[in-house]
Order: structure tokens, then C-alpha cells, then sequence
């Protein structure tokens, strides 16, 4: 089904024949002379996932450094099945924005959705990470796209009880306007040549999960779906109903297919015959069948464009051809996208990179260091070389901001690698996995390389990358962020984490929730014991320490981390502990440039070519090791046990009497 798409060759055959007497005729060849309704068959173009990536990467493939993806090899690309397939519809699964410098644009040049319409997309819904500049952020991006971008479609919205709320309802209303002014929609009825298409679109619960600060309020995607397809079924006359859907196919490796909730929304709601499934960032090399419903999906950042052929068959369409097509090097880019990219990266350096002195392309720092993929990253529990250089960068970020005032602070370049807890400011600096969005290739490495990294969200300040913030956590809550690496993180791989300042080991053969041990602090010269009443100083990007914040929440109680002021009072508004250097905010990705900005000889230190010890794995069924240090949760559970025991035993014994009784009762009831 991967082959290259080169159906209905007589038809095209035919249609030549016709064009040369055409010519002779003065005409030009009608295209529509192929059109789908000749065959039955429908072509759709899709992607999903794409992040803001209208460039082309340098990635590692196969240990070699190569070039993949951007808006000018998908033009080609598109270009080539539309050569077969003039009628070809084109949609796109969401999550468009948000993960290159181009994002730093996004609320007042709208460049994904502009660019989208450049390429021909017709239809888009939103991701979680449209909702990454809240509601006025999106609200102000959708004004300046009115009539510039392709048709946005969300379904599950609900306006009414958004509106309704007190705390949501101002920024709310100033969204809705902008989505009326731009037309969003539920749905639309796309009509290429007599082939009718509905297409809708969705948020799903993880996605919704994910988009904490969307100031909205949505409905549950599987009903919502139902309501949608029958609304379409009851006023619209079309061929086929297609969902672009921003709930996924698959989590991670350990998820199973038929629990995710893009199979059962095809469960569920029959009458769809096709999903566009993005969100999971998933790869499906083949489509997924369930019932008369198919499920795509072709990966993210612009990799891949998937192409799918559907052919009428009775009351339905089944699949006739699927492809991923790869966006490597074989695939030139397409000219005239890359000059109007070109306008764009232009305001990329002067509306935002100039305010931190640099430029977009500039090259900070040499890389001989070989780091994993970010597709490869946290697959294993353990640590991770580049997690612990993204961790050291905000002690460094932060030593720089407060130099004035910090503890054996020293002008000059990074020499070794890690700058010591005391020196920064800050005791304990934490990087999750779920924010980490790229990685370093060996060569040069540039500004956009450091913002591709940590690219996400934006401060109070209003511009693009989300700053840092610092909380007090107690000896005792970080022993609890140690056991969510150590624990949680092999079920929820976004929520592994890479310190610095926190070392521990774990054993796997241990208690869930009881892994963690040895958990002590680096004062970059010793480490030393926790002390679970003390406070001590920790930083994170804003996102990341709200999510520390909902821990206690997310674990029903059982993992206790409220993040605090220096007084121990708990945060409610995180945004006024963002740390500032003067009056700017310290942006994550700029912690991360600055960093590497400031290695002597321009070279990423060796330091960072191997794991220092921060997280070790004690790999042991030595008692001594598995019931070494118990907490709360394991005492609670060896209590459980023993009780449990005792019941036993004590219903072993009851039951054991009552048969010697049986015995010696027995030979008396026969002497009578």
C-alpha cells in the first residue's frame, strides 16, 4: 500500500488523447475530465502535528545528519499527488503551531494558518498547543488570519457554559468574537467536482488535558461526535464524513491501540469513515480498520505527508491506497514557499531574537557531544546526559540574573560544565521530559536549536517561551519528586524528570511509589541528606512548576507537592515568582542559549558526554535493599499485608477447629 500512487493510468491516458486534439483546437486540457466522480475514488492530503516546523530539520538518521520536513519539500510533495489527483482534498489534524521561532509570531502575523492557506489546506482544527497563548493569545492570532488561513473546525467547544462561568467568561468572550470573525465552525461540507465531504473536527480528553490555560470549557468528544454525525446526516446530502481529530491514536509504546481515544471514537461512532488522528504525534505505516471507520495517522513535524484513496464500495468508501510519503532530501523544496517563508523568518529577528541580542541562525556553540534523538529520549528510566545540561542551564540563567547579589559568582565562561547549586541561586533546578521538544546534533548549534528545545508557552510578559519561576519545596516534597521519576514516570513518560541539585537512587524490584532512595541534595561539592522540614529553593519553567502543583491532585493525596514562597506559604499565582533578569523575564530557551553561549573554547564540555551519578539504579532482591528506608506508602502497604495475614490466619484457625470439633463430635453422635 506504500507504493507510489500512479492509479487510473487509462483515464489519464485517455484524457492526453483528448488534450492533443484540444490543442490542435486551440483548447487547453479540462482536468475535471479525470475528476473523482468518474472513478469513485477520493484522494485527501493530510498532516497533523506539524508545530510551527515550516522549515526544514537537521535530524540523526542511521548516524548520519540529515534534512527532513518544511513547508517547501510538503509543497513538492503535495504538488506530485495532486498531479495524479487534481481533486485532492487536504486537511490537517491540529497542533499546527507552537515549537519553532516562528511561534514567536504567532499572535500577531498568524504565519502557520497564512502559510497553510499558501499550500492549499482547506481544513484545520485546533490542537492543545494552539491554546498555548491562552484566549486572547489565540483570539489575537485568529484576527490577523481572517480570510488569510484555511477553514478551522471545533466541535466540542462549550460556548454556553464558558460564558456562563465568571472566571472564564471575559477572556472567553474576547475568543469567541475572534473565532465568529475568522468562521469557525463545527463542521464544513468540502465539494471537489460532485464529491461531497463533511469534515469536523475535535479536541480530545488528553488533549484537553494538555491546554490547562485554554480559558475554556469543552464537551465530551465521543458525544459530541454523535451529535455532529447525525446533525450532518439530518441536513447535509455528502459522500463521506471525515473527523480531523486532536485526540490520538497512541500515547506511548505501553498504551494499547484499542484503548485510545481515537479507536474508540471509531468504536463508537460508526458512521465515520475517516479519522484523522493527531495529537499522539503517531506514526501508523498502515491504517488501522475499525468497522467501516479508518484511522491515519503520519507522525509529526512534518516527516511525513500522508496521502490516503478511498474508492466508493456499496454505501461506503474502503481504502484503496495508502502512503507515507518521507519529506527527506530526495524531496526539493518548492521555491516560491521558501521566499515567502523568507518574509517571515525576517520578522522572526526583529520582533523578537533582537531583544536578546541575537539572531535566529547565529551559531552559539560547537557540539562533538553525541545526544539521543528527542524521540529517543526517556524511553528508560535513568538519567539522561542532556536532561542534566538543560537542568544546569537554569542555575546558570539564574546566577547570571542575580549576579550581583549571589554567592561566588565569577565573570567568565563555563569551563567543566555544572554550575554549583551555591552559586546560582537556586538549590534544585528541574527539567521534565514533556517540555523538551528537540535535541543537539553534533556540529553547530544555533539560537534556534536552543529555542527549538524548550519552545513552549510564553510569560506574563506576553512573548513567546515560557520563563522561569522559583518555589520552595520541603525536604520531604522532594523526596516525592524523585519517587514521581522513579514511579509515575514508567506510566506517564512526559513526567520523568531531569534535575539538577536532586540525586537519588531507585530499585524497580521495590514497592510502586516506594522506588526512590537515598535521596539527597548536590551542593555541587557534597551531597547531603534531605531534611524533610526544610525548605529548600527550586526552579522550573512556569508550565512545569503548575504541574508540580497538581501532583497532589493528579495522585489522589498520595503524593503530597504544593510548591511555596520563601515564607512556606503556599503559591496561588505563579506568575509572581517569574524570575527576572532587570526587567526581563529568564526565559527557559534563553537559559538554555545563554548556557552553551558561555562555554570556554565554544565547546559543549565533555562533562556532558556521559551520566554524572545524579540518578543511579540499585538493580537488587537483596532484603536489606527492598524494605531499606520505607515511607508512608510502603508502611501503609506492609500494614495492609500483615493485617491481611492475620485475617487469614485467623480464618485458617477458625476453620481448623471447627474440624477437629467435627472429629470429636462425630464418634459421640454414633455412640448414641
Amino acid at each position: 500500500m506504500k507504493q507510489k500512487l500512479r492509479s487510473r493510468l487509462l483515464a489519464i491516458c485517455t484524457a492526453l488523447s483528448c488534450g492533443c486534439a484540444m490543442l490542435l483546437a486551440g483548447s487547453m486540457i479540462d482536468t475535471e475530465s479525470y475528476a473523482a466522480t468518474d472513478t469513485g475514488e477520493v484522494s485527501v492530503i493530510f498532516t497533523h502535528d506539524m508545530h510551527s516546523h515550516m522549515d526544514a530539520d537537521r535530524i540523526s538518521k542511521d548516524g548520519k545528519v540529515v534534512e527532513t520536513g518544511g513547508f517547501g519539500k510538503l509543497k513538492t510533495a503535495m504538488d506530485e499527488v495532486r498531479a495524479d489527483y487534481p481533486d485532492s482534498f487536504v486537511l490537517d489534524g491540529g497542533d499546527f503551531s507552537m515549537g519553532t521561532p516562528y511561534q514567536t509570531i504567532f499572535s500577531r502575523e498568524a504565519s502557520e494558518l497564512k502559510m497553510m492557506k499558501f499550500l492549499g489546506y482547506e481544513a484545520t482544527t485546533f490542537g492543545n498547543h494552539e491554546f498555548d497563548y491562552r484566549a486572547k493569545g489565540l483570539a489575537s492570532m485568529l484576527q490577523a488570519a481572517v480570510g488569510k488561513g484555511p477553514q478551522l473546525l471545533c466541535a466540542n467547544i462549550d460556548w454556553e457554559k464558558t460564558l456562563q462561568d465568571k472566571s472564564l467568561k471575559n477572556d472567553a468572550k474576547v475568543l469567541k468574537e475572534a473565532c465568529d470573525a475568522y468562521g469557525v465552525k463545527d463542521y464544513t461540507v468540502l465539494d471537489h467536482d460532485g464529491v461531497k465531504m463533511a469534515v469536523f473536527g475535535l479536541l480530545g480528553e488528553s488533549a484537553v488535558e494538555y491546554a490547562p490555560e485554554s480559558g475554556l470549557i469543552f464537551k465530551d468528544a465521543q458525544q459530541t461526535a454523535k451529535d455532529v454525525v447525525n446533525e450532518i446526516k439530518d441536513k447535509e446530502d455528502v459522500d463521506l464524513i471525515v473527523c480531523i481529530s486532536h485526540c490520538g491514536t497512541i500515547e506511548n509504546e505501553a498504551d494499547k491501540l484499542e484503548e485510545s481515544e481515537d479507536y474508540q471514537l471509531a468504536e463508537n461512532v460508526p458512521d465515520i469513515d475517516l479519522i484523522v488522528s493527531g495529537h499522539s504525534h503517531t506514526t501508523l505505516d498502515e491504517p488501522v480498520q475499525v468497522g467501516d471507520t479508518y484511522l491515519v495517522s503520519c507522525g509529526s513535524y512534518n516527516t511525513n505527508m500522508g496521502h490516503v484513496v478511498l474508492k466508493k464500495d456499496g454505501e461506503r468508501y474502503k481504502i484503496k491506497d495508502y502512503e507515507l510519503v518521507p519529506l527527506d532530501e530526495s524531496v526539493k523544496g518548492d521555491a516560491l514557499v521558501e521566499a515567502e517563508l523568507s518574509k517571515y523568518r525576517n520578522l522572526v529577528d526583529e520582533e523578537y531574537f533582537s531583544q536578546y541580542g541575537y539572531s535566529v541562525s547565529d551559531e552559539i556553540v560547537e557540539n562533538q557531544v553525541t545526544f539521543p534523538d528527542s524521540s529517543k529520549l526517556g524511553l528508560t528510566q535513568g538519567e539522561e546526559p542532556l536532561g542534566n545540561l538543560l537542568a544546569d542551564s537554569y542555575k546558570y540563567a539564574i546566577m547570571q540574573a542575580e549576579k550581583g547579589s549571589v554567592k561566588g559568582y565569577e565573570t567568565g565562561g563555563v569551563a567543566s560544565g555544572e554550575v554549583t547549586s551555591d552559586q546560582s541561586g537556586v538549590q534544585v533546578t528541574i527539567v521534565p521530559l514533556g517540555v523538551i521538544r528537540g535535541s543537539f546534533l553534533q556540529g553547530s548549534v544555533t539560537v534556534a536549536d536552543a529555542f527549538n528545545i524548550l519552545s513552549l508557552g510564553y510569560g506574563k510578559d506576553g512573548q513567546a517561551g515560557y520563563p522561569l519561576v522559583r518555589a520552595y519545596l520541603t525536604g520531604k516534597e522532594l523526596k516525592a519528586v524523585a519517587e514521581v521519576d522513579a514511579s509515575v514516570s514508567n506510566f506517564m513518560g512526559v513526567a520523568r524528570l531531569y534535575c539538577s541539585g536532586l540525586e537519588y537512587s531507585w530499585n524497580p524490584h521495590r514497592l510502586m511509589l516506594n522506588r526512590a532512595v537515598d535521596i539527597g541534595y548536590n551542593d555541587g561539592t557534597s551531597v547531603t541528606e534531605l531534611d524533610d522540614d526544610q525548605l529548600y529553593s527550586v526552579a522550573a519553567d512556569l508550565y512545569s512548576c503548575q504541574m508540580l502543583g497538581a501532583v497532589k491532585d493528579k495522585s489522589a493525596g498520595i503524593l503530597k507537592i504544593e510548591p511555596k514562597d520563601a515564607e512556606g506559604n503556599p503559591i496561588t499565582n505563579y506568575e509572581d515568582h517569574i524570575i527576572y533578569d532587570g526587567d526581563k523575564e529568564v526565559k527557559a530557551w534563553y537559559a538554555v542559549a545563554s548556557y552553551l553561549d558561555s562555554f570556554a573554547d565554544d565547546q559543549i564540555p565533555s562533562y556532558y558526554s556521559k551520566a554524572q551519578g545524579r540518578k543511579t539504579e540499585i538493580d537488587s532482591w537483596s532484603p536489606i535493599e527492598i524494605f531499606k528506608q520505607p515511607n508512608k506508602i510502603f508502611v501503609m502497604a506492609l500494614g495492609a499485608v500483615v493485617v491481611l495475614v492475620l485475617i487469614l490466619t485467623g480464618v485458617i484457625l477458625l476453620l481448623r477447629r471447627r474440624k477437629r470439633m467435627a472429629a470429636i463430635n462425630s464418634p459421640l453422635r454414633e455412640n448414641r
